[in-house]
């Protein structure tokens, strides 16, 4: 194993991170966590583990990491977006030129109310985003 191992560790969970010290210094040179804290990227909050008194260098490690993390969960949204609009229009295709008519009746009704749902939402926040753009009569 490398000897660079950081001393941090964050086993990444569904809103966050548990958050373990990692020691290498130990008789048995054996790989140790210790757990000492968990993080939720949802909130920010910071809760020590047991008893366990944070340090201000972890307590501003775990932050940095969260905020961190939180770019990253942004961006994959913004990924994901993408690569749904790419299948609507493999949809689309598929739609047009494969699709028998027992596999459009299975699906037509679901994807037109999912379509008209994504439609209306759109819709609504673009007249909010342009109402707050345009400056209000005196």
């Amino acid at each position: 194993m490398s000897g660079d191992l950081p001393e941090y560790y964050f086993r990444i969970r569904e809103n966050g991170a548990a958050v373990f010290r990692v020691d290498t210094e130990n008789r048995q040179r054996r790989i140790e966590m210790e757990e000492i804290a968990v993080a939720n990227v949802r909130n920010g909050n910071i809760k020590p583990h047991g008893e366990r008194k944070l340090t201000p260098e972890e307590t501003a490690l775990i932050t940095d990491w969260i905020a961190r993390r939180s770019e990253v969960l942004a961006q994959r949204d913004v990924d994901d977006i993408h690569r749904a609009v790419d299948h609507l229009n493999l949809v689309t295709h598929w739609a047009q030129s494969r699709a028998s008519e027992a596999q459009l009746e299975e699906v037509t009704d679901s994807l037109l109310l999912a379509m008209h749902d994504l439609r209306t939402v759109l819709v609504r926040k673009k007249a909010e985003r342009l109402m707050k753009e345009q400056p209000e009569a005196e």
